[in-house]
């Protein structure tokens, strides 16, 4: 079962990841519409791990969860629907680096901006930092387009970052400012 709720937005909710939680975890690291976009190796339940709390940043699941359930609390169910992953790394010690994965099942719905937003907001509500960074492979034109959604900025690019799918992809790197978060969310 998911854990506690996180953060909530219009349609998902935030959760954090616990141990029953490996085997959804798992996909990213087995199914290639998943694996291939955000360039991982397969990995087997052993090798995926939940964070330790002593880690250097927050993961978080995505969920679709129904209108009873509070902040902070589970709603009780056992089929609360695991939709994707959402995490923030190196928090702790420099710029912090989004990074997320959604189901094919729902590629396309506006699932993950919604979750991404919801973490952009909490990374600048947790953490004294001026910006958040996150990275996208050249190919992955879905996850650009919902970084630039949400006002990031392409400050760069990996040539030939690492080897996917039987070729070299170069991996395109963004930038979002306190500031312009704050313009664009009207605060």
């Amino acid at each position: 079962m998911p854990g506690a709720r996180v953060a909530s937005g219009e349609r998902v909710t935030l959760r954090t990841v616990e141990a029953e939680d490996v085997p959804f975890h798992q996909r990213a690291f087995a199914n290639p519409g998943i694996r291939y976009p955000i360039g991982n190796p397969v990995r087997n339940r052993e090798q995926v791990e939940v964070p330790a709390d002593d880690d250097a940043g927050d993961q978080f699941l995505v969920c679709l969860d129904g209108e009873d359930a509070g902040p902070g609390q589970p709603d009780g169910s056992e089929d609360v629907p695991r939709i994707g992953v959402v995490y923030v790394d190196d928090a702790d010690w420099r710029r912090p680096e989004l990074g997320y994965w959604l189901v094919p099942e729902v590629h396309g719905e506006g699932y993950g901006t919604e979750a991404v937003a919801l973490v952009v907001d909490h990374v600048f509500r947790t953490y004294d930092h001026p910006a958040v960074g996150a990275s996208a492979f050249d190919f992955n034109d879905a996850s650009r387009g919902l970084l630039e959604s949400l006002g990031f900025s392409e400050e760069g690019r990996v040539r030939r970052d690492r080897f996917i799918d039987g070729e070299y992809r170069d991996m395109v790197v963004y930038g979002l400012l306190r500031e312009e978060w704050r313009e664009r969310d009207g605060a």
